[in-house]
């Protein structure tokens, strides 16, 4: 993916104050910083989950390797 840089960081952030006009930008960035911040903290969930479980299956295998 091509990086956008400045100029074409502003010519969006222009696009979308014409587009959505600016009382809404507030509210869709509102939206978008919680969208991001719920992503990030099933995101996170899910990867304790996968490491729990990856330490319960090592602790399991030590087990039956100390019998």
């Amino acid at each position: 993916m091509a990086a956008i840089g400045i100029p074409g960081l502003i010519l969006i952030l222009i696009i979308a104050l014409v587009i959505f006009g600016p009382k809404k930008l507030p509210e869709i960035g509102k939206a978008a910083g919680q969208t991001l911040r719920e992503f990030k903290k099933s995101t996170k969930d899910l990867t304790e989950d996968v490491t729990d479980e990856i330490k319960d299956t090592k602790d399991l295998v030590k087990g039956k390797d100390n019998k």
